[in-house]
């Protein structure tokens, strides 16, 4: 079929990768092209014709086996035939026409010089591999935000034992040439000493230096432990407006590091962290309600790169966080104290620390043991001050009523745990819907102990086979909204017509499939990125597979996040022409592996029973 080199360059300027390309090299690469009209009657004489030939389908449907690989069900936009050019191998080629249309084909020359331009290299190779092309996560200027500490950590820490004298502490200190140093007792961490203790502290007051160091030094200090990311780092240090933050093991609470200001701000690109600030300066409800509503503008206008869009899920939890713990300490304030022992645990979004503008929130209320009348009515008080406190902050009340003012949200450390049995005994399908939201939770505020203890009691409870077999199950009945042909499917009932709920169809499932190998694993943590990290060798998952999901959910949570700061919205229903034409390809791809991770989840959990 007989087509201008100028229809050819046009189609090129809307397909990935060659849209990339610089217009001689586009111009070359069109003059090469033959466009054929493919079908049944006369797929052998064209293709024949074409042998060794790069494919790319502008019209139809056609089922493709084109390498040592899986027939593949290919349309518009999908390309055939790479897989011999690439590895210089003769692969059989052989097109099933479900559908005719229109193909252009590529000369061989044409097409390797392409693969000069990295762009076009790369989009190759990660199709051939099946791996999401998603070159912006390695480029995002924000990634080292999710680092855990133990890689952003450039020393051995600095520390000396309780007995040492206040002279002797002041020399390793200046030895060492640091402005903080670490202070243990039985190698675990005690307390902190910076060059301002010793100024305030000793030089100020005339104290005897040879007095043991533990005299001056700030005990109990606040930490974090070094799986933690140094965006928690930054966050905890911004909020309790300290410059030195220990670092410990996860286990031994043993010393491993420390994160300085100066750290902070040799590693910051940007000022992300000014909206957590202004909150925790907050002094009453009044306040923290107008700062709250800034930060919808305050992400419209420094959410600006692909990165921006990683961190920006993390932020809006932390400043929830915040939120919740200010509107606790208004409501003890004006009630007193606690009576009891309490933990407030969060779920969901806010747990995985992945919100966005349109979540919702959940929570509840942990306790020590069972309250008396007395004891249950300040927590039913609290609970109703927090939830209403949130909801006038902009963090919309639950329409499930997963919130500590729901009373069956106020639980005993005894009752969660029964609790846990009786959704392990029972993991019928709506039981399984209504409680999935319970097994990615973490204490904002209160007692971490406590909810360590429940944790830890659910942890065997939540491994057992038929548990994580009725989850698999569950996972496996959302499908991604891609057809046979792996072709769009969208929304029906919206006005944007070619939308996809990329919540719903895509990142719900990765979530619920990441928490699956977590649980399985006894990873109690909840964020989704963290427990892909944490998942040991021999999970079930292999590490290319937990990074290709990673790279998938980073890429999902940049859509949506951009969607709704660019347009003003709060919902998860994102046009696919909005997008590129490499995000287009993208997200084909990402639902495909998608896809794949659940065939293998349930042929892992419950022996291929769906």
């Amino acid at each position: 079929m007989s087509t201008t080199p100028q229809q050819v360059t046009d189609f090129l300027k809307t397909s990935a990768p060659f849209d990339q390309l610089k217009d001689d090299m586009l111009d070359e690469l069109a003059k090469k092209a033959r466009l054929i009209y493919l079908a049944k009657e006369n797929q052998q004489a064209l293709l024949k014709e074409n042998e060794g030939r790069l494919f790319l389908i502008q019209s139809g449907q056609f089922s493709v086996k084109d390498s040592d690989g899986p027939e593949r069900h290919l349309s518009e936009g999908d390309y055939f035939g790479y897989h011999s050019l690439i590895d210089n191998v003769t692969y059989p080629l052989e097109v099933v026409v479900d559908s005719p249309g229109l193909v252009y084909s590529f000369s061989e020359a044409a097409f390797k010089k392409s693969l000069e331009m990295p762009q076009v290299a790369n989009f190759f190779q990660s199709t051939k591999s099946e791996a999401l092309q998603n070159q912006a996560v390695q480029d995002s200027n924000s990634m080292w935000l999710y680092k855990a500490l133990s890689e952003v950590i450039e020393r051995e820490p600095v520390k000396v034992d309780v007995q040492l004298s206040v002279q002797e502490a002041a020399s390793v200190m200046a030895a060492s040439n640091v402005s903080s140093l670490l202070i243990t007792e039985n190698n675990k961490l005690a307390g902190i000493v910076t060059d301002r203790d010793l100024r305030n502290r000793v030089v100020a007051t005339g104290l005897d230096v040879s007095l043991p160091v533990r005299t001056i030094m700030t005990d109990q200090p606040a930490m974090i432990v070094q799986n933690r990311t140094m965006f928690d780092a930054m966050a905890l240090m911004t909020e309790r407006n300290i410059h030195h933050l220990p670092v410990v093991d996860r286990i031994t609470r043993q010393p491993v590091g420390m994160v300085t200001a100066s750290d902070v701000i040799r590693h910051q690109k940007g000022n992300v962290l000014f909206v957590i600030g202004e909150l925790s300066k907050a002094e009453n409800l009044y306040e923290l309600t107008r700062l709250s509503w800034q930060m919808p503008h305050y992400f419209a206008t420094h959410a600006k790169r692909p990165g921006d869009f990683d961190i920006a899920g993390k932020v809006l939890a932390q400043a929830t966080d915040i939120m919740t713990r200010k509107l606790i300490s208004y409501y003890q304030q004006q009630n007193g104290p606690a009576p009891l022992d309490y933990a407030w645990i969060v779920y969901g979004s806010q747990a995985r620390e992945d919100q966005t503008m349109g979540s919702d929130q959940d929570n509840g209320l942990l306790l020590e043991r069972e309250p008396n009348e007395e004891e249950a009515a300040y927590f039913a008080g609290m609970a109703e001050y927090v939830c209403n406190g949130l909801g006038k902050c902009g963090i919309k009340l639950c329409p499930g009523n997963i919130m500590a003012s729901n009373p069956d949200l106020r639980l005993s450390l005894d009752g969660a745990i029964q609790e846990a049995k009786s959704w392990v005994s029972q993991p019928t399908n709506k039981a399984i819907m209504y409680f999935n939201i319970f097994l990615d939770a973490r204490a904002a505020a209160g007692d971490v102990e406590l909810f360590r203890k429940m944790q830890m009691a659910r942890a065997p409870l939540l491994k057992q086979k038929m548990f994580l077999a009725a989850l698999a199950r569950q996972a496996n009945d959302a499908s991604v909204p891609l057809s046979m042909f792996k072709k769009f499917t969208y929304e029906k009932g919206h006005s944007v017509k070619d939308a996809i709920d990329l919540k719903v169809r895509a990142i719900a499932i990765i979530n619920n499939l990441v928490r699956l190998y977590a649980l399985d694993n006894g990873l109690t943590m909840p964020s989704t990125l963290a427990r892909l990290a944490a998942l040991p060798a021999g999970a079930g998952l292999s590490s290319k597979d937990a990074d290709n999901l990673r790279d998938i959910w980073l890429f999902l949570n940049r859509l949506r996040w951009r969607h709704q700061l660019h347009n003003k919205v709060t919902d998860n229903l994102v046009s696919v022409s909005d997008l590129s034409s490499i995000e287009r390809h993208q997200l084909k791809a990402a639902f495909q592996a998608i896809e794949r991770a659940q065939q293998a989840a349930v042929m892992k959990f419950s022996g291929g029973m769906s």
